[in-house]
């Protein structure tokens, strides 16, 4: 696939230079702060230092105080509370930190999973219905409900009440229950919108704490829930965020619980984890239990004390990742066969594709491989008690959450984000949704984002990157979504002649720039396409990210090398 390199502005020469003497660094690594509204002294000693000091006070999240006042004449009452959460990496993280604060203090209390299969995303009738059954006077909803109306208004004719900890985007009416916390309300002062659920479940209990005169250090060991779901819901990594996901990675490669480890054992991780780390390894088996079976799998391993129970429930998760990874092949190859043998999917500038056999669980991951191939919108769908449902993935710059609310009338049900949201239809608006979607998308999208595209944070020199370079770029971490993987372009390299095709498709590189230059290590995966024209001596350009390299004990740089490009123009 080709790629539309993109090269960000260089910031102006004064105020670089004046914020490299200000810190001592390299005017490069100050044009990249700039680049991140980093312009003083002060600023950069936050972002490099992050505190947890710099936390929002919870209380400027509207509602909090009635969702703590209700939380507290439940505990008087004596009343069955039930923490009710989706079943993805955000919703088992939110549940997991929530309930297990909450137990410390209070006995009786439960949590509940949906079944992605029988019930669908979200507060389900069914759950409200187990609640009543069940004795529960009051439900705290997380990473769900904002959108739940319907259900809010069938819990209270119930006299069962309801908190909401949501971060999804709101609907026209806010939800008729005691409180609703998300910090994407439009009637809300707090001053940063981007938390994920379980970080809107965290702001829950780091408020009762403060009116329960709780010290900050006993809810310091749910931080590494947090980042497990900042990464795994790529949310934004800037303000609150970072300060949560710096301290629940150090959490994680210091101190894990036991749940955690025996992921990272069963994954055979030895070193330590950043978030594309989690992205990767323990976002992916968390959310195989709810995808293949419940997510109460993932709850008990993350709430497990014991590590035997630990690696026990830990090696019942790999199964599930196993067999998650297995139909995600599967399906992929089906939905890739089915397009290319469609010509007229192929003119479009959507994909909205469909099998009523295909496995619910993974039709996210297997969009997410479409736009791999297929740069462009996509949708995948299948069949499930009666009404179509399934998963939609965007492209860089494009709304799809706004696309789809475009089809509001011919679905029953939607929720997400701008690049990842969920819906629901009856079959006989299949055809339809389909053609409404296509003439949506067609008619908003503009052509630049039908290509992918690479960031370029710089040009720099292959001299530019030394031991002393590197070791201050990683301190710009965590990396992720507001605050990615500074991206490097180098022009006019050349193989020193040591490259070579490693794996099925991927290349080994040495590039330098200069004759005598010794040369850097690079590894290009997926480019072995390019290894004749580079073997052949002809210079190229490339844009990359610096890394470290462990080889037979010794750590060294090299370039992971994003795309190459012969004709330079």
């Amino acid at each position: 696939m080709s790629k539309r390199w993109v090269v960000r502005e260089e910031s102006d020469k004064e105020s670089m230079d004046k914020l490299a003497i200000e810190l001592n660094i390299n005017p490069i690594l100050a044009n990249l702060l700039i680049q991140r509204e980093i312009r003083t002294f002060k600023q950069a000693k936050k972002f490099f230092r992050p505190e947890l000091s710099d936390l929002h006070d919870p209380f400027l999240l509207k509602d909090m105080e009635a969702a703590i006042d209700r939380i507290e004449q439940a505990f008087i009452n004596k009343e069955k509370i039930l923490i009710y959460g989706d079943y993805d990496v955000d919703g088992s993280t939110a549940v997991s930190l929530v309930y297990s604060f909450f137990r410390r203090y209070y006995n009786n209390i439960d949590f509940y999973f949906p079944c992605r299969y029988a019930e669908g995303y979200g507060i389900s009738f069914k759950g409200i219905d187990y609640a009543q059954e069940n004795g529960f006077s009051l439900i705290i909803a997380l990473d769900c409900g904002i959108k739940g109306n319907d259900k809010i208004d069938y819990a209270n004719e119930r006299s069962i009440d309801f908190i909401i900890c949501d971060h999804h985007r709101p609907g026209d009416e806010i939800p008729d229950a005691i409180a609703v916390l998300d910090p994407k309300r439009v009637d809300t002062t707090y001053p940063f919108d981007e938390l994920s659920g379980c970080g809107v479940g965290f702001k829950l209990i780091q408020a009762f704490a403060l009116r329960n005169n709780i010290p900050f250090e006993e809810i310091e060991q749910y931080l590494d829930l947090c980042v497990i779901s900042i990464a795994a819901d790529i949310v934004p990594i800037l303000d609150e965020n970072r300060v949560l996901a710096h301290y629940g990675l150090r959490q994680i490669n210091t101190n894990p619980r036991p749940g955690i480890k025996a992921i990272l054992e069963s994954a055979n991780v030895k070193k330590d984890l950043s978030i594309s780390d989690i992205v990767f390894t323990i976002g992916p088996r968390i959310n195989a239990a709810g995808r293949i079976e419940n997510a109460r799998h993932a709850l008990d391993l993350l709430l497990t004390t014991n590590k035997e129970d630990a690696f026990t429930s830990g090696e019942g998760i790999n199964v599930f990742n196993k067999e998650r990874k297995t139909l995600d092949t599967n399906i992929t190859e089906h939905a890739l066969e089915i397009i290319r043998d469609d010509e007229i999917n192929l003119s479009k500038k959507s994909t909205v594709i469909y099998h009523p056999e295909w496995h619910k669980g993974v039709l996210g991951i297997v969009a997410s491989r479409l736009i791999d191939k297929y740069y462009r919108p996509t949708i995948v769908l299948t069949l499930s008690n009666d009404m179509i449902t399934g998963s939609a993935r965007s492209v860089k710059g494009f709304d799809v959450y706004n696309a789809i609310e475009s089809c509001a009338d011919l679905l029953e049900q939607f929720g997400g984000h701008k690049y990842a949201a969920g819906l629901m239809l009856k079959p006989e608006n299949m055809v339809a949704f389909t053609e409404r979607f296509e003439q949506i998308v067609s008619s908003t999208i503009e052509d630049w984002m039908l290509t992918a595209e690479v960031d370029i944070d710089a040009t720099i020199n292959l001299r530019d990157i030394t031991p002393t370079f590197y070791k201050i770029l990683k301190q710009f971490a965590p990396f992720g979504p507001g605050n990615m993987t500074p991206v490097f372009k180098t022009s006019n390299v050349f193989d020193n002649g040591y490259s070579r095709v490693v794996g099925s498709n991927h290349l080994k590189l040495m590039v330098r720039q200069e004759e005598n230059e010794h040369g850097i290590d690079a590894i290009a995966f997926q480019q072995s396409h390019q290894f004749d024209r580079i073997a052949k001596g002809l210079p190229f350009d490339i844009c990359y990210s610096i890394e470290e390299n462990e080889w037979n004990g010794k750590t060294s740089l090299q370039l992971n090398v994003r795309d190459i490009k012969f004709d330079f123009a």
